[in-house]
Protein backbone atom coordinates (compact mmCIF):
# COMPACT_ATOMS: atom_id res chain seq x y z
CA UNK A 1 0.00 0.00 0.00
CA UNK A 2 1.88 3.00 -1.32
CA UNK A 3 2.44 6.19 0.60
CA UNK A 4 2.20 9.72 -0.82
CA UNK A 5 5.23 11.86 0.09
CA UNK A 6 4.83 15.49 1.02
CA UNK A 7 5.71 16.96 -2.35
CA UNK A 8 3.75 19.29 -4.65
CA UNK A 9 1.54 17.16 -6.87
CA UNK A 10 -1.51 17.09 -9.08
CA UNK A 11 -3.27 14.59 -6.83
CA UNK A 12 -5.77 15.59 -4.16
CA UNK A 13 -5.14 13.11 -1.37
CA UNK A 14 -6.63 13.80 2.05
CA UNK A 15 -3.96 15.14 4.38
CA UNK A 16 -3.53 15.08 8.12
CA UNK A 17 -0.66 15.51 10.57
CA UNK A 18 -0.03 11.76 10.25
CA UNK A 19 0.21 12.07 6.44
CA UNK A 20 -2.82 9.84 5.98
CA UNK A 21 -3.09 8.95 2.33
CA UNK A 22 -6.52 7.36 2.55
CA UNK A 23 -9.86 8.99 3.44
CA UNK A 24 -10.50 9.97 7.02
CA UNK A 25 -12.70 7.95 9.31
CA UNK A 26 -10.38 5.15 10.46
CA UNK A 27 -8.44 5.17 13.73
CA UNK A 28 -5.12 6.94 13.99
CA UNK A 29 -2.15 4.66 13.34
CA UNK A 30 -0.28 3.55 16.44
CA UNK A 31 3.44 3.10 16.93
CA UNK A 32 6.58 5.17 16.52
CA UNK A 33 8.07 7.02 13.59
CA UNK A 34 9.92 3.97 12.29
CA UNK A 35 10.55 0.38 13.24
CA UNK A 36 13.94 -1.26 13.51
CA UNK A 37 14.40 -4.87 14.52
CA UNK A 38 15.71 -4.94 18.08
CA UNK A 39 14.82 -8.46 19.21
CA UNK A 40 14.36 -11.93 17.76
CA UNK A 41 10.73 -11.64 18.89
CA UNK A 42 10.22 -8.66 16.59
CA UNK A 43 11.84 -10.46 13.67
CA UNK A 44 9.76 -13.60 14.21
CA UNK A 45 6.57 -11.56 14.40
CA UNK A 46 7.32 -9.73 11.17
CA UNK A 47 8.22 -12.97 9.43
CA UNK A 48 4.88 -14.48 10.43
CA UNK A 49 2.94 -11.44 9.22
CA UNK A 50 4.94 -11.37 6.00
CA UNK A 51 4.30 -15.02 5.27
CA UNK A 52 0.54 -14.60 5.71
CA UNK A 53 0.57 -11.60 3.37
CA UNK A 54 2.50 -13.65 0.80
CA UNK A 55 0.17 -16.64 1.07
CA UNK A 56 -2.87 -14.40 0.59
CA UNK A 57 -1.28 -12.77 -2.44
CA UNK A 58 -0.40 -16.12 -4.01
CA UNK A 59 -3.97 -17.36 -3.49
CA UNK A 60 -5.34 -14.23 -5.14
CA UNK A 61 -2.95 -14.57 -8.08
CA UNK A 62 -4.18 -18.11 -8.63
CA UNK A 63 -7.74 -16.79 -8.84
CA UNK A 64 -7.08 -14.20 -11.55
CA UNK A 65 -8.98 -15.11 -14.73
CA UNK A 66 -11.43 -13.51 -17.14
CA UNK A 67 -14.84 -13.13 -15.51
CA UNK A 68 -13.75 -13.15 -11.87
CA UNK A 69 -14.87 -10.12 -9.86
CA UNK A 70 -12.52 -8.07 -7.75
CA UNK A 71 -14.81 -8.80 -4.78
CA UNK A 72 -14.27 -12.52 -5.34
CA UNK A 73 -10.50 -12.04 -5.35
CA UNK A 74 -10.76 -9.99 -2.16
CA UNK A 75 -12.79 -12.79 -0.53
CA UNK A 76 -9.96 -15.22 -1.27
CA UNK A 77 -7.55 -13.04 0.69
CA UNK A 78 -10.06 -12.51 3.51
CA UNK A 79 -10.40 -16.27 3.90
CA UNK A 80 -6.63 -16.73 4.03
CA UNK A 81 -6.28 -14.04 6.68
CA UNK A 82 -9.01 -15.63 8.81
CA UNK A 83 -7.32 -19.02 8.69
CA UNK A 84 -4.12 -17.50 10.06
CA UNK A 85 -5.72 -15.18 12.60
CA UNK A 86 -4.61 -12.05 10.75
CA UNK A 87 -6.48 -8.86 9.91
CA UNK A 88 -6.57 -6.43 7.01
CA UNK A 89 -4.17 -3.57 7.70
CA UNK A 90 -5.94 -0.98 5.52
CA UNK A 91 -9.29 -1.82 7.08
CA UNK A 92 -8.23 -1.60 10.72
CA UNK A 93 -5.94 1.42 10.33
CA UNK A 94 -7.81 3.52 7.76
CA UNK A 95 -11.30 2.04 7.53
CA UNK A 96 -10.71 0.91 3.94
CA UNK A 97 -13.86 -0.77 2.53
CA UNK A 98 -12.22 -4.08 1.64
CA UNK A 99 -9.65 -6.56 2.85
CA UNK A 100 -7.17 -5.79 0.06
CA UNK A 101 -6.64 -3.10 -2.54
CA UNK A 102 -7.33 -4.27 -6.11
CA UNK A 103 -6.55 -1.88 -8.97
CA UNK A 104 -7.28 -2.58 -12.64
CA UNK A 105 -5.55 -1.12 -15.72
CA UNK A 106 -5.18 2.66 -15.16
CA UNK A 107 -5.96 2.33 -11.45
CA UNK A 108 -2.59 2.69 -9.74
CA UNK A 109 -3.31 1.92 -6.08
CA UNK A 110 -6.06 1.64 -3.46
CA UNK A 111 -8.80 0.29 -5.75
CA UNK A 112 -11.90 -0.88 -3.87
CA UNK A 113 -12.94 -4.52 -4.46
CA UNK A 114 -16.42 -4.79 -5.91
CA UNK A 115 -18.58 -6.05 -8.76
CA UNK A 116 -16.13 -5.27 -11.54
CA UNK A 117 -15.17 -8.39 -13.47
CA UNK A 118 -11.80 -8.85 -15.09
CA UNK A 119 -11.75 -9.10 -18.86
CA UNK A 120 -9.32 -10.53 -21.40
CA UNK A 121 -6.35 -8.19 -21.75
CA UNK A 122 -6.72 -6.46 -18.37
CA UNK A 123 -3.90 -6.12 -15.89
CA UNK A 124 -4.74 -6.15 -12.18
CA UNK A 125 -2.71 -5.06 -9.17
CA UNK A 126 -3.25 -7.10 -6.00
CA UNK A 127 -2.07 -5.30 -2.86
CA UNK A 128 -2.18 -7.12 0.49
CA UNK A 129 -1.32 -5.57 3.86
CA UNK A 130 -1.85 -7.70 6.96
CA UNK A 131 -1.67 -7.21 10.68
CA UNK A 132 -0.80 -10.21 12.83
CA UNK A 133 -0.10 -9.99 16.57
CA UNK A 134 0.72 -6.28 16.29
CA UNK A 135 3.04 -6.56 13.28
CA UNK A 136 2.32 -5.34 9.75
CA UNK A 137 3.57 -6.54 6.36
CA UNK A 138 2.74 -5.28 2.88
CA UNK A 139 3.17 -6.83 -0.58
CA UNK A 140 1.79 -6.22 -4.06
CA UNK A 141 2.10 -7.47 -7.63
CA UNK A 142 0.51 -6.69 -10.97
CA UNK A 143 -0.86 -9.74 -12.79
CA UNK A 144 -1.83 -9.95 -16.47
CA UNK A 145 -5.14 -11.46 -17.46
CA UNK A 146 -4.75 -13.71 -20.55
CA UNK A 147 -4.34 -11.78 -23.81
CA UNK A 148 -2.70 -8.79 -22.11
CA UNK A 149 -0.80 -6.74 -24.68
CA UNK A 150 2.99 -6.89 -25.13
CA UNK A 151 3.13 -3.30 -23.87
CA UNK A 152 1.29 -4.30 -20.68
CA UNK A 153 3.59 -7.27 -20.14
CA UNK A 154 6.64 -5.05 -20.64
CA UNK A 155 5.24 -2.60 -18.06
CA UNK A 156 4.83 -5.37 -15.49
CA UNK A 157 8.35 -6.61 -16.23
CA UNK A 158 9.70 -3.08 -15.73
CA UNK A 159 8.19 -2.84 -12.24
CA UNK A 160 9.64 -6.24 -11.32
CA UNK A 161 13.08 -5.39 -12.73
CA UNK A 162 13.13 -2.02 -10.94
CA UNK A 163 12.41 -3.77 -7.66
CA UNK A 164 15.24 -6.23 -8.27
CA UNK A 165 17.64 -3.38 -9.02
CA UNK A 166 16.58 -1.46 -5.91
CA UNK A 167 17.19 -4.32 -3.49
CA UNK A 168 20.69 -4.51 -4.89
CA UNK A 169 21.21 -0.98 -3.57
CA UNK A 170 19.26 -1.28 -0.29
CA UNK A 171 21.99 -1.90 2.28
CA UNK A 172 22.65 -0.43 5.69
CA UNK A 173 24.49 2.84 5.16
CA UNK A 174 23.10 3.44 1.66
CA UNK A 175 21.38 6.73 0.88
CA UNK A 176 17.62 6.41 0.50
CA UNK A 177 17.92 8.66 -2.55
CA UNK A 178 20.09 6.03 -4.25
CA UNK A 179 17.30 3.48 -3.93
CA UNK A 180 14.93 5.82 -5.75
CA UNK A 181 17.52 6.63 -8.38
CA UNK A 182 18.07 2.94 -9.11
CA UNK A 183 14.33 2.43 -9.59
CA UNK A 184 13.88 5.40 -11.90
CA UNK A 185 16.96 4.49 -13.94
CA UNK A 186 15.70 0.98 -14.62
CA UNK A 187 12.17 2.12 -15.40
CA UNK A 188 13.31 4.80 -17.83
CA UNK A 189 15.78 2.41 -19.47
CA UNK A 190 12.76 0.28 -20.36
CA UNK A 191 10.79 3.18 -21.81
CA UNK A 192 8.43 3.89 -18.90
CA UNK A 193 8.11 6.39 -16.04
CA UNK A 194 7.53 6.22 -12.31
CA UNK A 195 4.58 7.83 -10.55
CA UNK A 196 6.34 10.59 -8.64
CA UNK A 197 3.61 11.10 -6.02
CA UNK A 198 3.77 7.54 -4.69
CA UNK A 199 6.53 5.93 -2.68
CA UNK A 200 7.57 3.09 -0.42
CA UNK A 201 7.68 3.55 3.33
CA UNK A 202 8.66 2.30 6.71
CA UNK A 203 6.39 -0.37 8.18
CA UNK A 204 6.17 -2.61 11.21
CA UNK A 205 3.95 -1.38 14.02
CA UNK A 206 1.53 0.25 11.57
CA UNK A 207 1.24 0.51 7.78
CA UNK A 208 2.93 3.81 7.01
CA UNK A 209 5.96 4.78 9.06
CA UNK A 210 9.12 6.74 8.34
CA UNK A 211 11.16 6.85 6.22
CA UNK A 212 9.64 7.54 2.83
CA UNK A 213 11.32 5.54 0.04
CA UNK A 214 10.89 7.51 -3.22
CA UNK A 215 10.76 5.81 -6.60
CA UNK A 216 12.74 8.59 -8.27
CA UNK A 217 15.92 10.61 -7.91
CA UNK A 218 15.81 12.95 -4.95
CA UNK A 219 18.59 15.42 -4.23
CA UNK A 220 16.95 16.77 -1.08
CA UNK A 221 17.59 13.92 1.35
CA UNK A 222 20.81 12.76 2.97
CA UNK A 223 18.90 10.08 4.87
CA UNK A 224 20.62 6.70 5.05
CA UNK A 225 19.17 3.24 5.57
CA UNK A 226 20.11 1.67 8.89
CA UNK A 227 20.70 -1.91 9.96
CA UNK A 228 17.46 -3.54 11.10
CA UNK A 229 15.17 -0.92 9.53
CA UNK A 230 11.88 -2.34 8.19
CA UNK A 231 10.66 -0.82 4.92
CA UNK A 232 8.78 -1.50 1.73
CA UNK A 233 10.29 -0.98 -1.69
CA UNK A 234 7.56 -0.65 -4.29
CA UNK A 235 8.15 0.65 -7.81
CA UNK A 236 4.94 2.09 -9.25
CA UNK A 237 5.35 2.36 -13.00
CA UNK A 238 3.39 4.25 -15.64
CA UNK A 239 3.01 3.52 -19.34
CA UNK A 240 2.33 7.25 -19.77
CA UNK A 241 2.77 10.29 -17.57
CA UNK A 242 4.09 10.65 -14.02
CA UNK A 243 1.03 12.02 -12.22
CA UNK A 244 -2.15 10.67 -10.66
CA UNK A 245 -5.66 11.72 -9.70
CA UNK A 246 -8.02 10.47 -7.01
CA UNK A 247 -11.38 9.04 -8.09
CA UNK A 248 -14.74 10.20 -6.79
CA UNK A 249 -14.78 7.30 -4.31
CA UNK A 250 -11.88 9.12 -2.53
CA UNK A 251 -9.81 5.94 -2.37
CA UNK A 252 -8.88 4.78 -5.87
CA UNK A 253 -5.82 6.50 -7.33
CA UNK A 254 -5.65 6.51 -11.16
CA UNK A 255 -3.09 7.66 -13.67
CA UNK A 256 -4.00 11.21 -14.64
CA UNK A 257 -3.82 10.41 -18.36
CA UNK A 258 -5.50 6.98 -18.33
CA UNK A 259 -2.22 5.11 -18.86
CA UNK A 260 -1.73 1.57 -17.60
CA UNK A 261 0.02 1.16 -14.23
CA UNK A 262 2.07 -1.62 -12.64
CA UNK A 263 3.24 -2.20 -9.06
CA UNK A 264 5.74 -4.57 -7.43
CA UNK A 265 6.23 -4.50 -3.66
CA UNK A 266 7.77 -6.41 -0.77
CA UNK A 267 8.41 -5.72 2.90
CA UNK A 268 12.01 -6.25 4.01
CA UNK A 269 14.51 -5.81 6.81
CA UNK A 270 17.60 -3.81 5.86
CA UNK A 271 20.92 -5.49 6.57
CA UNK A 272 24.57 -4.68 5.89
CA UNK A 273 24.40 -7.41 3.30
CA UNK A 274 21.40 -8.51 1.24
CA UNK A 275 18.02 -7.38 2.67
CA UNK A 276 15.77 -10.06 4.12
CA UNK A 277 12.50 -10.06 2.22
CA UNK A 278 9.71 -10.89 4.65
CA UNK A 279 6.78 -11.25 2.25
CA UNK A 280 7.68 -14.56 0.62
CA UNK A 281 5.43 -17.60 0.84
CA UNK A 282 8.27 -20.13 1.06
Amino acid sequence: MARVPEIPSAATFPRSPSDRILPTGGPEPEGGDEMSIETEHDLAGLRRAGRVAALALEAMKAGVRPGVSTAELDAIAAGMLRVHGARSGPHIVYGFPGTTCISVNDEVVHGIPGRRRLADGDIVTLDVTVELDGYFADTAVTVPVPSASPRALALIAAARAAFARAIGVARAGAFVSNVGASIETEVRRRGFRVFRELCGHGIGRTIHEEPQIPNHRSHDSQLRLTDGLVITIEPLVSAGGEWTRTSADRWTVRSSDGALAAHHEHTMVIRRGKPEILTLAA
